[in-house]
């Protein structure tokens, strides 16, 4: 039976719809408010959600954007029911993630073809997923070996994958830039470029939630590659425009790091996007390097011939030691967000930042600090003589066009006067066409 929950302040009306959908054979469950709502969602985890928009404490706005960034709930379909009939909120709820709206007052007729056309909707989803999910169960048994210990995966793991694979082919991935600061200037010198997956159905998933089976599956190594080729290809545009200096930050796995080929992309994606070496800049984990250390450095140092960057992101988080520094001669020390956190009051906080800023200087390598959020933090860095800076503080995570027209807006953060640059949008290579991805091309930009 459908589980449907209702969540309307109104008392008449979600009486009203409770008697309806039960005489239809749903299931219903109510909530008399918003934070309510979210509660019960989160508990039961219902197969549709019907909500108001105008309510107290937690409007069907925050409902909705509560619920879209939970992995539990983020593919409930959600179906807003409203007395407003303007555009504008309209498309604020689809922006969020809604799935249909009904404006009051609707009929029976529409609640209920709304209903089924949702039902009808997520059926047609599911139901190639558990296709997929038993090819990568079959897929799962061809690997594991009869000497190895077999490891049990979720279906929600299968599921995932099915989906990740499926992205892959509709090109759903995203580049979002976080802009890195002078720290002693105020002045933007570049950008870390991280991925993002817009599922139509899921909405934004996290990169914590499908970089990990990325990984495990080597689905990282097309993603990889197409993060790199678009940010090398925005990255040559804006310093094409007068944005300069300009590094732009790309992030390699474990797997990437292991990878033959790896250095032989990078040199192709530089040579195809006109990006001069050291304008890119590339950072791994501790946990990384550990995984294959041999392997790891003998590609570091041919990338590090090539005059690119290479900088240890997360620093003090993995399992390195203090030799890898040494090891690997690293050009910049990304300092983690947990130890730059209340660092200005946190005296083991302060303590560690403050001796990873000598540390890194002593070694002639830029320092940077992640998740710079309250000004406290970067009057700390600054009295610190911490390099960069990145975070909420100054940015969030963006797509290229809002970056620029934040930095176009400010050309007094540059040491040129910029002119505005063309976005360089890179169309995702499906993996179903292997060739499309070895040749590297970008249609539409004249670049081949």
């Amino acid at each position: 039976m459908l589980k449907i929950l209702v969540i309307e302040d109104d008392e008449l009306i979600r009486e009203t719809l409770l008697q309806l959908l039960e005489s239809h054979s749903y299931r219903v469950i109510a909530a008399e408010n918003g934070r309510a709502g979210v509660q019960m969602a989160l508990s039961e985890i219902p197969d549709l959600i019907l909500c108001d928009v105008q309510m107290p404490e937690l409007d069907g706005y925050d409902v909705l954007r509560t619920l879209r960034q939970n992995s539990l709930a983020a593919t409930i379909p959600f179906i807003f029911l409203t007395a407003q009939s303007d555009k504008t909120d309209f498309r604020r709820g689809m922006e969020l993630g809604a799935d249909d709206y009904l404006t009051k007052p609707f009929t029976k007729a529409e609640l209920l073809g709304a209903i089924a056309s949702r039902v009808l909707k997520r059926q047609t989803i599911t139901q190639p997923l558990t296709v997929a999910l038993h090819q990568a169960e079959a897929r799962l048994k061809d690997l594991v070996n009869d000497s190895t210990k077999v490891t049990t995966l979720s279906p929600e793991k299968f599921a995932l994958e099915a989906l990740l694979r499926h992205a892959l082919a509709q090109g759903e991935f995203q580049v979002y830039y976080q802009p890195q600061v002078n720290i002693a200037t105020g002045q933007v010198i570049g950008a870390e470029a991280l991925v993002r997956w817009q599922n139509p159905e899921r909405g934004i998933i996290s990169p914590c939630e499908f970089i990990p089976l990325a990984e495990e599956t080597g689905l990282i190594i097309p993603i990889g590659e197409w993060v790199l080729l678009s940010a090398c290809a925005q990255a040559a545009s804006w310093l094409a425009a007068g944005f300069s200096p300009f590094t732009i930050s790309v992030n390699l796995s474990a797997r990437q790091l292991s990878d033959p080929e790896l250095k032989a992309r990078i040199v192709q994606i530089l040579e195809t996007t006109g990006l001069e070496p050291a304008n890119l800049e590339l950072e791994m984990t501790e946990s990384a390097l550990v995984e294959n250390a041999t392997v790891a450095g003998a590609t570091l140092n041919q990338l590090k011939a090539l005059g690119i960057r290479i900088a240890i992101d997360d620093f003090g988080t993995g399992y390195a030691t203090l030799g890898y520094l040494k090891q690997f001669a690293f050009d910049s020390l990304k300092i983690d967000r947990i130890f730059v956190r209340n660092a200005n009051e946190d005296t083991q906080n302060a303590a560690i930042t403050t001796a990873v800023i000598l540390l890194g200087h002593s070694l002639n390598m830029t320092v940077i600090a992640e998740g710079v959020e309250t000004q406290a933090e970067l009057d700390f860095l600054k009295q610190h003589q911490c390099d960069i800076m990145q975070g909420y503080l100054f940015s969030r995570p963006e797509p290229a066009a809002v970056i620029e027209s934040m930095l176009v807006a400010d050309p007094a953060l540059f040491a040129q006067p910029p002119v505005v640059a063309p976005d360089r949008v890179v169309p995702f290579v499906p993996v179903s066409e292997p060739e499309k991805s070895k040749n590297l091309s970008i249609s539409g930009l004249g670049i081949v």
